[in-house]
């Protein structure tokens, strides 16, 4: 079992710059594919960023491809996205997600969510 605890959110203007960080609990987290999705009110959710077990391999989509950094700190635990360059449409809830698998799936754990919110 892996809980997933998001924190770093907020309110920035457009072209600003925030950091979400996800907190994992459970042995598990050095194993598993981490990944940032957001979702936006009326909009399906989407994976913007994933990182593979060691880091080595991520994956980004393409609307932020170039502006969002995905890592992560298996000695804390921890996986982090660095968002720059922001953009109002960027606006949504972001949750951090877990699991085994290849980096364009779902993983099964899931954060409660961080909303940001830039404004124009």
């Amino acid at each position: 079992q892996v809980q997933l605890v998001e924190s770093g959110g907020g309110l920035v203007q457009a072209g600003g710059s925030l950091t979400l960080s996800c907190a994992a609990s459970g042995r598990a987290f050095s194993s598993y594919v981490m990944r940032w999705f957001r979702q936006a009110p009326r909009k399906e959710r989407e994976c913007v960023a994933a990182i593979s077990w060691s880091g080595g391999m991520t994956h980004y989509a393409d609307s932020v491809k170039g502006r969002f950094s995905i890592s992560r700190d298996n000695t804390k635990n921890t996986v982090d996205l660095q968002m720059n360059s922001l953009k109002p449409e960027d606006t949504a809830v972001y949750y951090c997600n877990s699991g085994p698998g290849l980096l364009g799936g779902t993983g099964p754990y899931w954060g409660q969510g961080t909303q940001v919110t830039v404004s124009s």
